[in-house]
């Protein structure tokens, strides 16, 4: 599938039209088990037809005006249900009003296809969910395999060519896992990039917002239109001559990066230093140092996460909550606040140190370890989920808790096919820098 920029080249070349993308997507979306908990079909179809007429009067609202979108069920959408992705939230009142990123892109009038499936409570970075179903990840031809959590629904719905953009929540990789899982280009913005009200909370201090999408170019504009701006012009990759990016050497040369993801970096980084790249291949202290401290004095996000949800852990709705999801926010109940507290002091500082050492360089890692595992031993071994879920999510975890915005590009496969990716990441607030590297870096990458 092409991506929503080449989707609107069509509308206005008048190969396609609003109503006919948005018919193909409900098509695809009803025979693809797992990814959608609800569609918004009659509100889609208004909006597809509304922006026909536009674009047959040459009146566009935006660049990506009738492109059909798909929203993580975290966003409220006015008339739905907003589940989190929880069976006790079934019966909760529907959202009176749209959350504010829903409203922004839908007065740039995309179109709402529905609500997509998530870890329940957004709350693991595999994907799983055994309310909804769990979406397969598309590229798992051997067997079933996880689409990446906790944005699987979203990632599903784009690599597997329903919607060419499709929005999620990243809290400790949620976007940039399933990104990298499936093969698609995964930005987290830096917290308070956009507006997160009447989105579903999990860690207020490390939620983020942002697309999932086919390219660089896509994201670029969907940040854009979340701002107020509204990209008329097409963005050109400028030349990667003369950028710094830094490679964490220490996180290549661990023997948990498998060969592929490894093997498929190093390749994409001579590439960029082919293209004029100025790379530097070392370690990061701030990096490392982000890495030691989760390890040792836990996450931030599950104090956070347990405060948020106390009062559901005692209540009577806690029974129906995922055992693993219940057993991982009750782990933070007992541990002390002092914790918390050297938590917070020592993310300020690493912060700093972090935007020193890279001094206007651009951060590369692996964005996973690993390729996306069996589906069917997570859903059986309890104790395989756990480990699972703490090596996907280890090298995203320290982007998050200094919120670092992060792009995952796609820059490879294994030998049975499944995707690598690669991330680029940058100090807190350097979201536009760090888009610009991208695109860039995006142009040069041989998939």
């Amino acid at each position: 599938m092409s991506d929503a920029t080449s989707l609107v080249e069509d509308f206005a070349s008048g190969r396609s039209d609003p109503v006919q993308a948005l018919e193909r997507a409900l098509d695809q979306a009803s025979n693809v088990p797992g990814v959608f908990i609800s569609l918004t079909a009659e509100r889609a179809r208004r909006e597809a037809e509304a922006s026909a007429a536009r674009w047959r009067a040459g009146q566009p609202l935006s660049v990506f005006d009738g492109i059909p979108l798909a929203w993580k069920d975290l966003f409220d959408v006015a008339g739905s249900v907003t589940t989190a992705g929880a069976a006790f939230r079934r019966q909760a009142p529907a959202a009176l009003l749209d959350a504010p990123s829903v409203g922004l892109l839908c007065r740039a009038g995309m179109v709402s296809l529905g609500k997509t499936n998530l870890s329940e409570l957004a709350y693991s970075g595999l994907g799983l969910n055994p309310h909804f179903g769990t979406p397969h990840n598309p590229h798992g031809s051997d067997q079933p395999r996880i689409p990446g959590g906790s944005s699987s629904g979203s990632a599903v719905a784009v690599a597997a060519g329903i919607v060419p953009i499709a929005m999620g929540t990243d809290t400790a990789g949620s976007i940039r896992i399933p990104a990298a899982l499936n093969g698609l280009v995964g930005y987290r913005s830096s917290c308070r990039r956009y507006n997160r009200d009447g989105v579903f909370p999990l860690a207020h201090n490390l939620d983020s917002l942002g697309p999932l999408t086919r390219s660089v170019r896509d994201a670029l504009a969907i940040d854009a239109l979340l701002n107020g701006r509204d990209l008329r012009q097409r963005r050109i990759a400028g030349s990667l001559k003369g950028q710094r990016l830094v490679v964490e050497q220490q996180v290549l040369e661990d023997t948990r990066v498998e060969t592929a993801v490894r093997d498929n970096v190093l390749r994409a980084v001579e590439q960029m230093r082919a293209a004029g790249a100025l790379i530097e291949v070392r370690p990061s202290p701030a990096f490392q140092a982000t890495l030691d401290l989760i390890q040792h004095q836990g996450w931030l996000g599950s104090f956070e996460a347990f405060a948020l949800h106390e009062t559901l852990l005692d209540s009577p709705d806690a029974g129906q909550l995922d055992p693993r999801v219940r057993r991982r926010l009750e782990a933070a109940r007992t541990l002390p606040a002092s914790q918390l507290l050297r938590l917070y002091d020592a993310r300020r500082g690493l912060q700093q140190q972090l935007a020193e050492e890279l001094d206007g360089a651009i951060l590369i890692t692996p964005t996973v370890a690993h390729v996306a595992p069996a589906l069917a031993p997570l859903e059986a071994d309890d104790d395989l989920f756990v480990k699972t879920n703490l090596a996907t999510l280890r090298l995203t975890m320290p982007g998050s808790l200094l919120d670092m915005p992060g792009v995952s590009l796609p820059c490879g496969r294994d030998a049975l096919g499944l995707p690598t990716g690669l991330l680029l990441s940058a100090p807190s607030g350097e979201d536009a820098r760090l888009l610009r590297a991208a695109l860039s870096v995006e142009t040069v990458l041989i998939r």
